[in-house]
C-alpha cells in the first residue's frame, strides 16, 4: 500500500488495539483480532476500511482453504469488533461466515499410560510439568505461568491466577506433585517461577513449544498411537475423577468450567459409563422373548 494507504491504516489500527483494551480484552484475544486486520490487510495490501462483501467473500473462502476454522473464527470475530468499534458499521453478511457444529471427543489416556508417559520423558523439567498438568489438571498456560508464591504447602493447595475467563481459582496440592516440584526447584533456585526458562532471567518462563515437543516425542516412543497434546492431561485428570467416582460439580470447580455442561463432556469418556452402557444393552436385549431362538 502507499504511503497515505498505509498512514490511514496505521491510524485505524491504533483505535483498534485501544478499543480493544477499553473493552477489556484479554491479552490473547488483543493478540488475536489485531492479527486479523494485519491479515486480510496483507492481503489485499490496502487499509481494510472500504472493502466489499464480496471482497470479504473471497478473503475467507481462502482462509477456509489453507487455515483451521479456528483461525477463520477468530478473525471473523477480530473483523466484525473492528467493524464495529472502529469503523462503525454493521456486518450484515456475518452469518455467511459459518463455522461448522463438530463436536469431537479428545483421546484420553489411561492411569497405567499416563504413569509411563511421565517416567519416560527424557528432562526432569518436562517430566515435573507432565505430572503438574495432570494431577492438577491445569491448562498449559497455567502451569507455565505458576510463581512459587502460588504453592502452598501449609494447606496443600496451589493458587491459579488470571486462568481462562480472568478467573482465580483454587486447586487442591497431591503431596506426590509438591515433592517433585521442591526437587525440581533444587535445580534452579528461580525467586519467582515454578518453570522458568532456560535463561534464568526474571520474567523468562519455559517455552511452551518445547512442552509440546517433548511430549509427542515421548508419546511416539511409547507406541501411543492417540492424538495427544499437553491440554489431553488435563481431560485424563477429568476423567479419572469422575471413573473414581468424585460428582461432576466437584470437577467443574476443579477445572474452572463456567458451564457444568462443558465439564459433562467427560462423562461420555469415562470407562463406567462405557461399562454401564454395554450391560444396559444387553440386558436391554436379553429381556426379549424371541420364538425364533427356540429353533436354535
Amino acid at each position: 500500500m502507499n504511503a497515505h494507504e498505509q498512514q490511514r491504516f496505521d491510524c485505524l489500527y491504533q483505535q483498534h488495539l485501544i478499543n480493544l483494551t477499553l473493552q477489556g480484552k484479554r491479552p490473547a484475544t488483543i493478540d488475536a483480532y489485531s492479527r486479523a486486520v494485519r491479515r486480510i490487510s496483507a492481503y489485499f495490501d490496502c487499509c481494510p476500511d472500504n472493502l466489499s462483501t464480496n471482497d470479504l467473500k473471497r478473503y475467507f473462502a481462502d482462509l477456509i482453504a489453507s487455515h483451521s476454522w479456528s483461525t477463520v473464527k477468530l478473525d471473523r470475530n477480530g473483523l466484525q469488533f473492528f467493524y464495529r468499534y472502529v469503523l462503525n458499521q454493521h456486518w450484515e453478511w456475518l452469518s455467511i461466515v459459518k463455522p461448522p457444529q463438530v463436536k469431537r471427543l479428545p483421546d484420553i489416556l489411561t492411569p497405567a499410560e499416563v504413569s509411563i508417559v511421565i517416567s519416560l520423558t527424557h528432562k526432569l523439567r518436562y517430566q515435573v510439568c507432565f505430572l503438574t498438568l495432570y494431577s492438577m489438571g491445569l491448562r498449559l498456560g497455567e502451569a507455565i505461568s505458576l510463581q512459587v508464591g502460588d504453592i502452598d504447602s501449609a494447606l496443600m493447595q496451589v493458587h491459579i491466577r488470571d486462568a481462562k475467563g480472568g478467573k482465580d481459582r483454587l486447586v487442591p496440592l497431591p503431596q506426590r506433585t509438591l515433592l517433585a516440584l521442591r526437587y525440581y526447584w533444587q535445580t534452579h533456585r528461580h525467586p519467582r517461577h515454578v518453570f522458568p526458562g532456560k535463561d534464568g532471567k526474571p520474567g523468562s518462563m519455559i517455552d511452551k513449544g518445547g512442552i509440546q515437543k517433548a511430549l509427542k516425542r515421548v508419546i511416539r516412543e511409547c507406541n501411543i498411537h492417540k492424538s495427544i497434546s499437553p491440554h489431553n492431561l488435563r481431560h485424563s485428570y477429568a476423567t479419572h475423577l469422575l471413573e473414581q467416582g468424585l460428582d461432576l460439580r466437584s470437577v467443574q470447580h476443579l477445572l474452572g468450567h463456567n458451564s457444568l455442561n462443558t465439564t459433562a463432556k467427560y462423562t461420555r469418556l469415562t470407562q463406567i459409563t462405557r461399562k454401564n452402557t454395554v450391560l444396559s444393552i444387553n440386558q436391554l436385549t436379553d429381556n426379549l422373548v424371541l420364538k425364533w431362538e427356540c429353533d436354535i
